[in-house]
């Protein structure tokens, strides 16, 4: 019962539709926006758009002719700002490359779980967002991001290692080899192969990547990852 009330909340089924305070209510309710992937697509093609109604009800409208198989909703992001939000993600997709498929259309040529993790960097600049991991409806798997702020404050800042309680020298380590490694070198560089790199950028290499990504996933220090660090840094005040 409790997976089917998550599940439902995540495709935006309106009984589970949490009210918004009353000056917000009487002017915008909260909207979505969606990764789809479709079976009959490449594995690193994904749509990413925004409704005003469930998401669910949406991805069957998508269901047409056009397309031989049905869409599958990989995740959503809940909030008042959904407008903007589909923008942002655009934004961040495009910002190092155009990797729109066609200029005028919704489709992407990213890996739904890359696109992901902008859906958690843009939520970082909201303060209601709630992103829910669907994965082709599979429950197990379905994981909630709720992000709260302090009144006022429109985003949290970059990370900055000092901050974070690191020192010029110190070490970190890639997550998925730790024998590629990279030393503190300023409050918001690294050292790395007698190079001084901003982390975001040297982890867009090691990746081979010309999209956005959130460099503190891939990075830890002390056994622990980069963005678990920052979290504990530069907490969301409930």
């Amino acid at each position: 019962m409790v997976q089917k009330t998550k599940m439902s909340r995540c495709l935006g089924n309106k009984k589970y539709l949490k009210p918004l305070n009353k000056k917000n209510m009487a002017t915008k309710e909260p909207g979505y926006v969606y990764i789809l992937t479709n079976p009959s697509f490449r594995e690193d093609w994904v749509k990413i758009g925004k409704s005003s109604r469930p998401v669910d009800v949406r991805s069957k409208e998508l269901d047409n002719t056009a397309v031989p198989l049905p869409f599958e909703i990989f995740a959503t992001m809940k909030t008042v700002k959904y407008n903007e939000a589909e923008k942002l993600v655009h934004r961040y997709i495009e910002r190092f490359t155009n990797l729109r498929i066609r200029n005028n259309r919704e489709f992407f040529n990213v890996k739904p779980e890359e696109a992901l993790e902008i859906f958690k960097e843009v939520a970082m600049l909201l303060d209601d967002a709630e992103i829910c991991e669907v994965h082709k409806g599979g429950l197990k798997s379905l994981e909630v991001f709720p992000t709260k702020r302090k009144k006022g404050h429109t985003h949290r800042p970059a990370m900055n290692f000092y901050q974070m309680g690191m020192q010029k020298g110190d070490i970190i380590k890639w997550k998925d080899n730790p024998s590629i490694i990279a030393s503190i070198y300023t409050d918001r560089k690294v050292l790395f192969d007698g190079k001084v790199i901003a982390l975001s950028a040297l982890t867009r290499d090691l990746r081979n990547a010309n999209y956005y990504v959130v460099a503190g996933a891939y990075w830890t220090f002390n056994g622990r990852l980069l963005t678990e660090i920052y979290e504990e840094t530069y907490p969301f005040v409930k």
